[in-house]
């Protein structure tokens, strides 16, 4: 549950705005906007603050020689579908270097990070970035408690909006790329809206089609790794467990000197147990080899154990502070995402709580939630048969990706990384994969020799 997923993501050396701004961007058709006229010389701040719904909020003096650093906020609608819902202001970061060169989308599934940091595709290519903050998360909130656009479509819709937009300024190709849930809103950003960009690069992105079939999570986890090591894991959890009264007084002493509590998930009891069941799959989304020989063995003190769960499940996240920022999170697990199961058979006799890890948990009772079990299939459906340009890298000891995706379209393929985790990159791939790989996204980027756009791709004007 992090913004920056990835370890190799490669670091770098309020006024609202008129209806009628808004109504002026949403009038003008993709390929009109990307062809609509702006200056040709000038300063790239100017040229930003000439666009419709586009506030720019700052420019940080922290990006790297060759790059300026903005950020941003967009005007969006609420609800797509019916503009008298209102609007909110969508939080986005640029990484300029030149209009002439491609643009890279980065869907970041959660909160905007505030650093410079390019990712992978953004170095290969030596392109500008636009990062956009997934709505509901961070400052990208509508008004309102409730969540009811917090949907698939509304958020590809989101992207297809900021996509059109800046397409007045950067006018070469657009390759778009996510890890994890922010691969996931990468891929369903091009099932609504597949021309939108020239390619799109995913990383650790799960699948969870039927989410009332969850067996193959469980399977992995009973695979993964080796047997002695998935055993230690496993026994870790039950000493945890059998330790439960002094673990989660500890639990409850840290709430209250943070000023803490436990309401969305109801007691620091019950947010101890779902850190415990859901520790074998986070422990096995991230871990190394150097993490798998330090798995607290028998001897392991309370102490030990303690700090090994609060390394591997964040025992930070389920208390009220942290928990409410991941709210929106649990509500798209809960109503469209689905989320994975994982083996109890082995502590049900410590158990108190019933649904376990549920997204239910996680979100307030006074906020609806009924899961639309056709959401996912869809998304399946068009990567299987027409989802074109989509390159999905994938770790083999990552649960995450028990069930993943099938892309079926042309100039589309998986890639596995043997032995990797959650936080893969192309940079993990074979030599042949990672060359595969590379040639894709260049070629898709409209790139030569060296990395320099090619004539049919590049855009002559210079900001």
């Amino acid at each position: 549950m992090r913004v920056w997923t990835r370890r190799r993501l490669l670091t770098s050396a309020a006024t609202a705005v008129s209806a009628a701004g808004l109504a002026a961007t949403t009038a003008l058709p993709a390929r009109a906007a990307a062809g609509a006229a702006r200056p040709r010389t000038g300063d790239i701040a100017d040229a930003l603050r000439a666009l419709p719904g586009l506030r720019l909020i700052e420019e940080r003096q922290d990006a790297e020689p060759g790059y300026r650093h903005f950020v941003l906020g967009l005007r969006q609608p609420v609800d797509h579908t019916n503009p008298a819902a209102g609007t909110f202001e969508q939080h986005l970061t640029l990484l300029h270097t030149a209009a002439d060169r491609p643009t890279v989308l980065f869907s970041t599934g959660y909160h905007a990070a505030p650093t410079p940091r390019r990712t992978e595709a953004t170095v290969l290519l030596g392109a500008n970035q636009l990062q956009v903050e997934h709505r509901y998360f961070g400052t990208s909130r509508p008004p309102g408690v409730g969540y009811e656009h917090l949907t698939i479509r509304q958020a590809a819709d989101d992207h297809h909006r900021v996509v059109r937009l800046f397409r007045r300024l950067y006018r070469g190709a657009w390759i778009s790329t996510g890890s994890s849930k922010g691969g996931l809103a990468s891929v369903y950003h091009r099932r609504f809206h597949p021309h939108d960009v020239d390619g799109t690069v995913v990383f650790g992105a799960p699948n969870n089609v039927d989410d009332r079939e969850d067996s193959a999570y469980v399977r992995f986890l009973e695979t993964v790794g080796t047997a002695p090591d998935r055993e230690a894991v496993k026994a870790a959890q039950r000493q945890m467990l059998l330790r439960r009264a002094e673990m989660v007084a500890r639990y409850e002493a840290w709430a209250t000197a943070q000023g803490d509590t436990f309401r969305i998930i109801g007691s620091a009891d019950q947010a101890f147990e779902i850190a415990v069941l859901r520790v074998l799959f986070m422990f096995w989304q991230r871990a190394t080899p150097a993490d798998v020989a330090a798995i607290p063995g028998p001897e392991a003190t309370t102490d030990e154990l303690y700090a090994w769960l609060d390394q591997w499940a964040g025992l930070s996240l389920y208390a009220d502070t942290a928990a409410r920022r991941y709210v929106p999170y649990w509500y798209q697990i809960g109503t469209q995402l689905g989320y994975g199961d994982v083996p109890t058979a082995h502590v049900a006799d410590l158990l108190r709580h019933p649904d376990g890890i549920a997204a239910r948990n996680f979100v307030p009772r006074d906020i609806p939630m009924v899961f639309d079990p056709a959401a996912m299939p869809d998304i399946d459906r068009w990567v299987r048969r027409r989802g074109s340009r989509l390159l999905f890298v994938y770790g083999t000891q990552d649960p995450s990706v028990a069930e993943y995706f099938h892309p079926g379209g042309a100039d589309s393929r998986v890639l596995w990384v043997p032995g990797g985790n959650h936080s893969v990159d192309i940079a993990d791939l074979s030599p042949s994969d990672r060359a595969a790989a590379q040639e894709a996204l260049s070629r898709w980027a409209g790139q030569g020799a060296g990395g320099q756009a090619s004539p049919q791709s590049a855009s002559r004007a210079a900001l």
